[in-house]
């Protein structure tokens, strides 16, 4: 039973590891997205920055989730889970209205982005690691029975399809001009990031509360 619950412990420690290393990544990725965005006129690019920075906030929120383990009460505890699920479950919607915003009003205005080079540069990247944290994440929240973490899991999944998207417009922009892609992008990014997620926690926290 000790070594059970050691075992455990050492899940809930990588699970906080792998948290830590979302946040530190999407900072840095988000402000060199934004401003890069900025520069070049990319609403994808910003809309893929802002994304950065939701997940950041998902990941703010398990690490304060996971932080709370052997430190508090096991009921204390499921009431924590329920609200970093619930609250993950938000930042989907906060990330879905600003692109669709921004994406709606660049293509009205036919507002064409400048192509971008290091926005491709920047998506790739994010391919070549975002699969790897969601992966883990997803794999560890289902050893440790935590519905937050198996959603946070799958917000990095988002990040990893928005890559994809992102890098489908942005190349397309630069090597043949094709300003309206990068907008469709972004409207893209709002259908990944549907309410699914949300009803889920929301309606999981609500069979709790019952």
């Amino acid at each position: 039973m000790s070594e059970k619950n050691t075992t455990k412990a050492e899940k809930f420690k990588f699970g906080l590891l792998l948290s830590y290393i979302t946040v530190g990544y999407n900072v840095v990725e988000g402000i060199v997205s934004v401003i890069l965005g900025s520069i070049t006129g990319s609403i994808a690019l910003v809309g893929f920055g802002l994304d950065s920075f939701i997940e950041s906030l998902s990941g703010s929120v398990m690490i304060w989730r996971l932080r709370k383990h052997g430190k508090i009460s096991e009921e204390d505890e499921e009431a924590v889970e329920a609200k970093a699920a619930t609250l993950i479950g938000v930042t989907f919607f906060i990330l879905a209205i600003y692109v669709l915003y921004e994406a709606l009003k660049s293509l009205m205005n036919q507002d064409a982005a400048e192509p971008s080079l290091f926005g491709i540069m920047i998506a790739i990247l994010s391919l070549l690691i975002m699969p790897f944290l969601a992966y883990q994440k997803n794999k560890v929240g289902k050893e440790i029975g935590s519905h937050s973490l198996i959603a946070d899991s799958k917000q990095t999944i988002v990040c990893v399809m928005m890559s994809i998207a992102l890098l489908i417009g942005l190349a397309a922009n630069y090597l043949f001009g094709v300003w309206w892609l990068d907008s469709v992008a972004g409207l893209f990014f709002v259908v990944i990031c549907q309410p699914p997620p949300l009803t889920n926690t929301l309606s999981r926290s609500s069979s709790r509360a019952a």
